[in-house]
């Protein structure tokens, strides 16, 4: 099978550019990360997998499509798992009718309960500090996602990791919000309001300094102008 999985990605990697319900296996995909069996980072593989299947191998068997996956899963426990599976698939003792029935698998194997618990404990680590309220959010959902959080714990935790200035600003409005997706939409509001208004103090600055030096440059020149 090992061969079979190398002769699929070499067939993968061949193709032009084309039209119509297949043109997804024309496109450009950015290649998968190896999957080595860490459970916090199963959720993130199946999906990435997911996305490569519908946009590049929909027409393909679920053989091929299985085949495929595990190309991706090497290195520690992983290692044992996929060469247990492989035997199972060439053997005849196990047989997939989707790919979807594989990642449940999969998930099963490296997921679990243990993967939830990595997800909260990442959850409970995640500041914003430097960055943008943007990618705050998108890292804090990601880490929401498989958590099994509750919405009010959700809340509580991204209160916590945004910048308390934002936080402060926003538990002493008028209206604060109380779902997490309010919180999600008027922090990052806010936030793209401040640094907006930043930029514009800095440009405004920056003319008044531009503005401020021009007299005291002409009268230097006048200094060193020679006398006639």
């Amino acid at each position: 099978m090992q061969a079979q999985i190398q002769a699929l990605l070499a067939a993968q990697g061949g193709g032009g550019a084309g039209t119509g319900p297949n043109a997804g296996a024309h496109m450009e995909v950015a290649k998968l990360a190896i999957f080595n069996g860490e459970a916090g980072k199963v959720g993130g593989f199946i999906t990435a997998c997911r996305l490569y299947l519908k946009m590049k191998m929909r027409g393909t068997s679920v053989e091929e499509q299985v085949q495929w996956v595990l190309s991706y899963v090497q290195g520690g426990s992983a290692d044992v798992w996929k060469e247990n599976v492989m035997e199972e698939l060439e053997s005849g003792e196990m047989e997939y009718e989707t790919a979807e029935e594989f990642f449940t698998n999969l998930r099963k194997e490296f997921g679990g309960g243990e993967e939830e618990s990595v997800k909260a404990a990442e959850l409970r680590k995640i500041e914003q500090g430097g960055k943008t309220m943007e990618e705050f959010v998108q890292e804090f959902k990601r880490a929401a996602r498989g958590s099994r959080y509750e919405e009010r714990l959700l809340v509580e935790e991204f209160k916590r990791g945004m910048n308390g200035g934002i936080r402060r600003k926003l538990m002493e409005a008028e209206n604060p919000p109380t779902s997490i997706e309010n919180w999600y939409r008027r922090a990052t509001a806010l936030d793209r309001n401040w640094r907006e208004s930043r930029r514009e103090e800095e440009r405004l600055r920056g003319k008044k300094e531009a503005t401020g030096s021009a007299p005291k440059q002409e009268q230097r020149q006048n200094l060193l102008r020679p006398l006639v």
